[in-house]
């Protein structure tokens, strides 16, 4: 699972899930402007980015 793929499934989760996902991909992907966040070479471009520069 991408990034991209990784926060949709985090947004479009039901109110009672659990589910999270990491500060910074959240960080990186709430940049965006709304209909941007739809892109998904962007999206993974700025979390790999982000996650990379945390190792």
């Amino acid at each position: 699972m991408d990034a991209f793929e990784r926060f949709w499934q985090w947004a479009n989760k039901p109110l009672e899930s659990q589910l999270t996902i990491p500060a910074e991909l959240h960080r990186a992907v709430m940049e965006f402007a709304p209909e941007d966040r739809r892109d998904r070479a962007a999206v993974n471009q700025a979390a790999a980015r982000v996650l990379d520069s945390k190792r």
